[in-house]
């Protein structure tokens, strides 16, 4: 319990800490004019407030992923807890708020046109597939949980269910952002708020004790922390799904100190409600084995159901079916928007996004594949989507590294959270069973092998840098 109670507090002093000095190294400027005003169309472009920012930049970037994906790193022990602090403070928020705020600087650009900006354009072609797959396939795997789950408890069939949350998906896509993500968000990210308390709450006072920190593995299938707990454990850790969905709430931005409150605190609270979760996972099954037994047994969908009417009662069963539709459902609305977005700016030298018509002509390629994918075993699909999330991160975290070495700033704090994921991803790759499925200590070689030669680039670009502010100070002075 005490590391629990820790772990919260250290997410909270670093918000107020940590949050405050990234700021500083960024440095805002409140008298600069936002995109939301330069920019406005009514449409994406469209001033709102920090509080609801806030909010609905936490239902996008959460969903059902800080409850699933801590549920299932619960299974390491609670290493989770120390993983999701440092990933947390570290590297996801730090993530979250350059995904949010370069986007903001550059009008409210899409994370591909950032990567091409500072990376180059063979990086920016990349980019732009691979997060075009990540949100075909985040939309589709959280949508078909939600279909089924409506189609079990009413008459309608799968395929109806499904056909009804995608017209959903195309209203919401093509409507202003005000209209429905503006008005109802908010109200649903207080509910997974609401949720995460009164699990937290329940926890603190049930008859079993939450498990004290330790860096023992207890995987009852014995798999390796690293690489795997810190793609498993994206959401309230780092998750590139995020840098997709941080232009959104870029462009209704009133003024740049709004962005630690949006950005950068909305991932801390993505980070406790990871925590209560991976508590709940670890708690309520008497360990890591009897969680093993409930995931095999009834999924994800079937712990969470289970922790929420246990601890919760009836309002548990309640919050429970109202997080497994509605946060999904709002995830996968969004992930489309936001591909129809970065396809629209793909396409905007050959087709002019004024009228519905157009913009809804920019979203059926994605919604079509989405729907199809839709009807495939969920726990495939979140396979791809664990690795493919964490290489968006990591290119968003060199593209943040390259920003802040150009403009002078302290790159190291992107460097070296992007040095660590790209550590990551490339040993996963070659080790997980969706990758080369390869031995552990040759996925390691290979991994750490790949990091140096990108550490190596990462030396490159600094001494290019420094050579070029030497020039410049040399000129000056002649």
């Amino acid at each position: 319990m005490i590391t629990f109670l820790g772990a919260i507090l250290l997410l909270i002093v670093g918000y107020i800490v940590y949050g405050k000095f990234v700021e500083r190294v960024f440095l805002i400027d409140d008298k600069a004019s936002t995109p939301a005003y330069t920019k406005r169309d009514n449409l994406d472009f469209v001033p709102m407030s920090w509080w609801k920012g806030n909010l609905i930049q936490l239902l996008n970037i959460a969903g059902l992923g800080p409850i699933y994906g801590a549920v299932a790193g619960a299974l390491y022990g609670p290493v989770a807890f120390i993983w999701i602090v440092v990933g947390c403070i570290f590297a996801g928020a730090v993530h979250d708020y350059f995904s949010g705020m370069m986007s903001l600087r550059h009008n409210g650009a899409q994370f591909p046109s950032l990567v091409g900006r500072y990376l180059g354009k063979y990086a920016k072609a990349f980019i732009n597939g691979v997060s075009l797959v990540l949100m075909i396939l985040v939309a589709a795997a959280f949508t078909a949980g939600p279909a089924q789950l409506i189609s079990q408890i009413t008459s309608l069939s799968f395929i109806m269910s499904l056909s009804l949350i995608f017209a959903y998906f195309v209203i919401a896509t093509i409507l202003p952002v005000n209209r429905i993500i503006g008005r109802i968000y908010p109200l649903f990210g207080a509910i997974l708020l609401i949720m995460a308390a009164a699990v937290a709450i329940a926890l603190l006072f049930s008859e079993q004790p939450i498990p004290n920190v330790t860096v023992e593995n207890l995987h009852p299938g014995e798999l390796p922390v690293w690489p795997l707990l810190m793609v498993t454990i994206s959401c309230g850790a780092i998750s590139g799904f995020h840098s997709t969905q941080s232009p959104i709430i870029a462009r209704t931005m009133k003024k740049e100190s709004d962005g630690r409150k949006i950005f950068y605190g909305a991932m801390i609270t993505e980070g406790v409600i990871a925590l209560v979760w991976a508590a709940a996972g670890m708690t309520f099954f008497n360990g890591t084995t009897g969680l093993q037994g409930a995931l095999d047994a009834g999924g994800p969908s079937g712990v969470v159901n289970a922790i929420s009417t246990s601890l919760l009662g009836t309002i548990g069963g309640i919050l429970a079916i109202l997080t497994v539709v509605i946060l999904p459902i709002t995830t996968g609305d969004t992930a489309l928007r936001s591909s129809r977005m970065i396809l629209a700016d793909v396409l905007a030298k050959f087709i002019n996004m004024e009228s519905k018509i157009k913009i809804l002509f920019v979203s059926i390629p994605v919604a079509i594949p989405t729907f199809f994918l839709a009807t495939i075993d969920y726990t495939f699909l979140w396979r791809y989507v664990g690795w493919t999330n964490q290489v968006v991160a990591t290119f968003m975290l060199w593209t943040a590294a390259i920003f802040l070495l150009k403009h002078q700033k302290l790159h190291w704090i992107c460097g070296v959270p992007a040095i660590f994921m790209t550590g990551v991803v490339c040993t996963y790759i070659f080790y997980a069973p969706e990758g080369l499925n390869l031995n552990y200590q040759l996925s390691m070689i290979i991994g750490f092998s790949l990091t140096s030669l990108v550490i190596v680039w990462y030396i490159a670009q600094i001494m290019k840098y420094k050579k070029k502010k030497q020039d410049s100070e040399a000129s000056h002075a002649a």
